[in-house]
């Protein structure tokens, strides 16, 4: 049987601001955010079939990557994706990285949304695309902003309350005033319970070793981003047994494959707009499970659409590699689509719809603020 033709007929972009949930998120460095600047976009196909994808940039100091920066991204490389089949989707991150060196988080919504017109296409969901499903319900985690030792606690004691079996836990760099921070945000750690301890490249390898030696023994958590640069990391690897996971650092199959080479970690955070969209992750998951890395799947920020692709990569994680995934709309307050995401006891599980099996709120996305075709 014939394959129907497929092209991509027009691209549309939206913007939506995402006022953060808690008021103000704070991490390392004094860094601060209140709203997060998302870009949406539209992909639909001379059939008619619609695709969407959401990348919503953590800020502009988290890592080289900006809203703004975002769109005119999309405005380089749409013009390249016209007529193209988007389910060939390995041809369309070609064309897209030909278009434009980098800029990952530009190219995430678009090659998101292909997935979910390939999976619109064959009536399948994505995750059966991304190599098929698990039948792991997938535990969340929460992302613990930087405060006072018993705020932070208190804020950890609400999310297990609410169901969240992991906790991403924000730090700063002062040794003594972190190790307070994780002393007590880990003081009423379940059976079960997973931490991360995420310092987001703000200490130094000398800060950090003080940190870890002011700590009480038995603390059971894993410590992501450390520092800023590669070398520290490594550093600091060769000196503690506490497991180390990669994040800002870890964005490209050059950086991870260095990772691996280097022994530099034991694992690293997938965030699909870091790491350039479902495609690319794809790949960064092998890549982590050939090398018997641990995982979480996450995004930068992000809401249901991003939701949702973390959703789908996640579910195709096996259990042995995969911490956990980011409720990332429990981070913003505005909600721009339906879908089957229910989390039930801390866990949620990709839904049975073909594509993304998400349903865009057109409302709240407004009208299209730059077009292709």
């Amino acid at each position: 049987m014939a394959m129907v033709e497929l092209k991509i007929a027009g691209i549309d972009v939206f913007q939506v601001d995402l006022p953060y949930s808690g008021g103000v998120y704070r991490l390392s460095g004094g860094r601060e955010y209140r709203s997060f600047d998302a870009t949406f976009v539209r992909i639909t196909t001379n059939t008619g079939i619609e695709g969407w994808g959401e990348s919503t940039p953590f800020g502009s100091t988290y890592i080289a990557a900006h809203a703004l920066g975002a769109r005119a991204g999309i405005a380089e490389i749409a013009p390249r994706l016209i007529g193209l089949d988007p389910r060939r989707v390995d041809r369309i991150n070609e064309t897209m990285d030909a278009a434009l060196v980098g800029h990952e988080h530009a190219k995430t919504p678009l090659d998101v949304a292909c997935w979910d017109i390939f999976g619109k296409s064959v009536g399948l969901p994505v995750c059966e695309l991304l190599g098929g499903r698990t039948d792991l319900a997938l535990p969340i985690i929460s992302s613990i902003y930087l405060g006072e030792p018993e705020d932070m606690r208190k804020r950890v004691a609400e999310h297990r309350a609410r169901g969240y079996i992991g906790h991403s836990v924000k730090i700063g760099g002062d040794p003594a005033a972190d190790a307070a921070r994780i002393t007590a945000s880990l003081a009423d750690k379940q059976p079960g319970e997973f931490f991360l301890v995420d310092a987001n490249g703000g200490m130094t390898v000398e800060s950090a070793l003080r940190m870890l030696r002011l700590l009480p023994d038995g603390l059971d958590f894993v410590l992501e981003a450390p520092c800023a640069t590669w070398r520290e990391i490594v550093s600091l690897r060769r000196r503690t047994n506490v497991p180390i996971h990669f994040d800002e650092l870890a964005t490209t199959d050059t950086s991870i494959a260095q990772i691996i080479a280097d022994d530099a970690a034991e694992g690293f955070g997938i965030k699909i707009s870091k790491n350039g969209g479902l495609t690319k992750s794809r790949r960064h998951r092998d890549m982590a499970i050939a090398a018997g890395y641990t995982m979480s799947c996450q995004e930068t920020a992000g809401s249901d659409i991003a939701f949702a692709a973390i959703v789908h990569l996640g579910q195709t994680i096996p259990e042995r590699y995969l911490r956990c995934i980011l409720e990332s709309r429990d981070i913003v307050t505005v909600k721009t689509a339906d879908g089957n995401f229910e989390v039930m006891n801390g866990r949620v599980q990709a839904p049975k719809e073909p594509g993304l099996g998400i349903t865009p709120i057109l409302s709240v996305l407004g009208k299209p603020i730059a077009s292709y075709s």
